[in-house]
């Protein structure tokens, strides 16, 4: 239980923050950097072919759709809207991304419609920032935990492919999707 001792320490520390000095703070951290204006570089429309596969000894199942990118926030979070289908129904997905100046990662979410799960991503880009690896532990409906790693590649200006893998707790890694992603 706290004690009074306690509870004064902490709102001295609360009082004595300069909020001048913590806004300028606040303020380095929302710049926009080189990770933000790559992500920027990757709005606009675009086309996807994705080969999927829902176990590894299953065959693989092939579709188009599109991709509406756009930034936000004045350039500091990447919204990519993805339409297509799966299995012959409507599949919709936002993936929503970006680059924490203060964590030095990369932090996105996703949403689709064949779940009512918010999924959390948090990875780390390659020294020329072109390949962004991030990862999701979640409890799979079918699967039971597993963690998603997804990957990332900027090929060039108008090229990406999207890998994702799971890994089944006590399992090993299985690649389950390769998108290529291709401005329109």
């Amino acid at each position: 239980m706290a004690t009074s001792t306690d509870i004064e320490s902490s709102q001295n520390i609360h009082h004595n923050i300069d909020m001048h000095a913590a806004m300028e703070i606040y303020r380095e951290k929302a710049k926009l950097t080189a990770p933000h204006k790559m992500l920027a570089s990757l709005a606009g429309s675009w086309t996807t072919k994705t080969t999927a596969w829902m176990g590894p000894d299953q065959p693989a199942m092939e579709s188009t759709g599109t991709c509406e990118q756009k930034m936000l926030l004045g350039g500091r979070y990447l919204q990519q809207e993805y339409t297509g289908e799966m299995m012959g129904d409507t599949f919709t997905g936002i993936n929503l991304i970006g680059y924490d100046n203060h964590t030095k990662k990369y932090v996105s979410t996703w949403i689709d419609s064949m779940s009512t799960g918010i999924y959390y991503f948090e990875g780390t880009a390659s020294e020329d920032g072109k390949i962004i690896t991030q990862e999701s532990s979640l409890d799979d409906p079918v699967r039971g935990p597993i963690v998603w790693r997804s990957v990332t590649t900027i090929v060039d200006e108008n090229n990406m492919k999207y890998e994702m893998y799971i890994t089944p707790k006590g399992g090993t890694e299985e690649k389950v999707m390769v998108m290529t992603v291709t401005r329109k």
